[in-house]
């Protein structure tokens, strides 16, 4: 089996925050790094979503050009994932030469099948600004939950789907009039409810998705699928490959889902090979798909663009797994890039290593509802976990070794019960812990990794080397010696997540690539023998501290 992994398409209209970050590339980057660190073959695909009203309304802001706006903008998203350490094998971008091409062939197969219909709407218009306003140019009140920035295409608060006509007071997200017209204009749907039936047939199949994704699928098609509108009045996106269409293009939620495979393309023709992407998508028998996305994307992940590729019937790959996640909030309340209030990704890099907020991330996934950012947690899986249970055990390891033995894993003795009964308990955590990983049950699997790391310091406190070394040596140095092996394990069990922090540990002990490219269940507590030397190293992990987290509160809004 091969993987195929996406994480939801980030915006292009500047740096994401950390609710962003875990809603999906962060899980799915755990996940493809887990998956290559157990042998498997893994193409981790992701791109910033370029097109539609939102780029159009940043690139007037910032008063430049939308595809220069785009260009400078996707470099700064690059960037700063490259400092997260998320390991995309592409990272791609909708605007692509490769994604124009595609969304114009999966419409015309849409188009030619009868999928496609023309309907007058009646839109909204500004004289002020002398144009007609897509959805996502109208904002307004969400009829539904009354929060008053609601956009024309979706409530951002409560995640309900809306058209324009739906906003109560809306206005012009360009000038903000509120002297609108009703004007008519052409545009292209996609036939969603003559797909019905296929879609239904397919979510039906899929009873290994979390509740979360099956249970919005199954609440859009319990409620009878709408035609969707797949055109808008708009300059910048793919432009639509049909007589009378001249002056639209596509809606961004068509296009930008087909940008994972456009990105594929991108990825197999940089590598030299430029059909590899159709092994991918197209005769996929062997790939295992798994989409990562926040919960606000998965009716459009679980109908919409499934929809749109059973329609162009070309044997397109569909997702196996959506790992849905719902929103983390910041102190209960939204980030909010206008309001000053929550942490952004440039600004955490500033703050502490992106292993911290890795960690912690992971550890407080929002799997099952939404949750909340405090500093509080977050110095608290910090100080307790990195610092308190993994970085103090490997520090006290390689300072008591280098005081007392020297720079080499100590010689003599012989393992006994205690190491026995260790490597038992050590294997059933390893066990749940690579099975909820598997399984991307993430903040179970940070609990089995948490519980692996808290064994090694259980064992040497029972087992004392600083009294053996009085009355029995050898047992001192089976002791040491098993503790550095124990290091090994937790670093490698702990690459996935925080990849640096483990690099470190594991470079100290002097491993070769051969011996780091073991996976998990080949690594036993004897590896490393006695004699081998070390390069000792300082904390690995700084703590938080408390006035810290006072200056933190008041700058970032709590």
């Amino acid at each position: 089996m091969r993987y195929l992994v996406t994480s939801a398409l980030p915006y292009i209209n500047g740096i994401k925050h950390l609710g962003n970050l875990v809603g999906s590339m962060l899980p799915a980057d755990c996940y493809a790094r887990f998956l290559r660190q157990e042998g498997e073959e893994v193409l981790y695909i992701c791109a910033t979503d370029e097109h539609g009203a939102p780029a159009e309304i940043a690139a007037l802001e910032a008063e430049q050009d939308v595809a220069a706006y785009c260009d400078e903008q996707y470099e700064i998203q690059a960037e700063i994932y490259r400092r997260f350490h998320l390991s995309f094998d592409y990272f791609g971008r909708s605007s692509s030469r490769q994604n124009h091409h595609l969304t114009r062939h999966i419409f015309e197969r849409l188009d030619e099948a009868g999928f496609i219909s023309e309907k007058t709407l009646t839109q909204l218009y500004s004289p002020e600004d002398g144009r007609f306003l897509p959805d996502r140019y109208v904002i307004g009140t969400c009829p539904h939950c009354g929060y008053e920035r609601a956009r024309g295409d979706q409530c951002e608060d409560c995640a309900r789907l809306l058209d324009p006509s739906d906003l109560e007071e809306p206005r012009s997200a360009l000038s903000g009039s509120r002297e609108l017209e009703e004007r008519e204009s052409r545009h292209l749907f996609l036939r969603l409810g003559a797909l019905e039936d296929r879609v239904r047939a397919w979510v039906e199949e899929q009873d290994q998705w979390p509740p979360l994704s099956r249970g919005t699928a199954r609440k859009w098609l319990d409620e009878g699928l709408r035609d969707r509108c797949i055109t808008r009045d708009l300059d910048w996106g793919v432009p639509v490959p049909k007589p009378g269409y001249e002056d639209k293009v596509f809606y961004v939620w068509f296009d930008a889902p087909i940008a994972y495979i456009a990105a594929t393309r991108e990825w197999a023709e940089a590598g030299g090979d430029p059909e590899a992407w159709r092994g991918w998508w197209q005769d996929g028998e062997d790939v295992h798909y798994s989409q990562f996305m926040g919960k606000d994307n998965l009716p459009f992940h679980t109908v919409m663009f499934p929809a749109a590729l059973l329609g162009a019937d070309e044997g397109w790959k569909l997702p196996d797994q959506v790992k849905g996640v719902h929103w983390l909030n910041y102190y209960g309340g939204k980030f909010s890039t206008s309001a000053g209030r929550g942490v952004f990704m440039d600004h955490a890099l500033e703050l502490y290593p992106a292993d911290y907020w890795r960690y912690y991330l992971m550890a407080n996934v929002p799997e099952r509802s939404d949750s909340s950012f405090t500093w509080e947690l977050f110095a608290s899986a910090v100080n307790k976990d990195l610092a308190g249970t993994f970085g103090n055990f490997v520090h006290r390891v390689f300072q008591f070794c280098d005081a007392k033995f020297g720079r080499e894993i100590p010689e003599g003795g012989a393992p006994g019960p205690a190491e026995s009964e260790l490597a038992s308990r050590c294997g059933e955590r390893l066990d749940a812990y690579r099975s909820a990983m598997r399984e991307m049950e993430f903040r179970q699997a940070m609990r089995e990794l948490r519980a692996l790391w808290k064994l090694g310091n259980a064992y040497i406190d029972e087992r004392a080397p600083w009294s053996a070394l009085e009355t029995d040596p050898d047992e001192a140095r089976v002791t040491i010696r098993t503790c550095f092996n124990l290091i090994r394990l937790f670093a490698e069990a702990a690459r996935p997540v925080v990849p640096d922090l483990a690099d470190e540990v594991l470079t100290a002990l002097r491993l070769d690539e051969e011996e780091r490219s073991a996976t998990l269940g080949e690594i036993g507590l004897s590896d490393l023998e006695g004699g081998r030397s070390f390069e000792p190293i300082p904390p690995v992990v700084e703590k938080v501290e408390e006035e810290d987290i006072e200056r933190y509160e008041e700058r970032f809004g709590s």
